[in-house]
């Protein structure tokens, strides 16, 4: 695998990310939603993954106070199983805990096994269950917090 660089998105990447989006998720992120995300939210941050100047993967989320709701974490189905994810995860925390977070939550639906592994490497627990959080199909979303330690 080429060499992975992981940095800030920045606003020329929001049509790779509003693509890479439509691949990934049943109800994407519009390129609209995206640009308002890294030009107008304040309170965003998002990073992305790229190899040989392409977009391949991002995340991001949203700091309230001192906690990190993570809005979205997508690798191209291309270059997955390759710990591109991991290092995306990684890297946004790191990230984030320099800015004063201290803690994170996100949403991830029940039956994504593989995310929800990953995010258990990041001591992400369950806590809790959102019934019918995904409006494409009714899916129940698991919540999952990682507290500083």
């Amino acid at each position: 695998m080429s060499d992975l660089m992981i940095r800030a998105a920045a606003e020329q990447d929001i049509r790779a990310m509003a693509d890479l989006d439509k691949i990934c998720f049943a109800d994407p992120w519009s390129e609209e939603a995206f640009r308002e995300e890294l030009t107008e939210n304040d309170r965003a941050f998002y990073i992305a993954a790229e190899i040989d100047g392409k977009l391949v993967g991002y995340a991001g989320l949203w700091a309230i106070f001192d906690e990190g709701h993570i809005t979205n974490v997508a690798v191209s189905p291309d270059y997955r199983r390759r710990g591109i994810g991991r290092a995306i995860v990684a890297t946004l925390i790191d990230a984030a805990e320099e800015n004063g977070l201290n803690s994170f939550t996100l949403e991830v639906r029940e039956s994504n096994l593989p995310a929800q592994g990953l995010y258990k490497e990041f001591n992400f627990k369950s806590a809790g269950i959102r019934k019918g959080y995904y409006l494409d199909n009714g899916e129940n979303a698991i919540i999952m917090w990682r507290n500083h330690e």
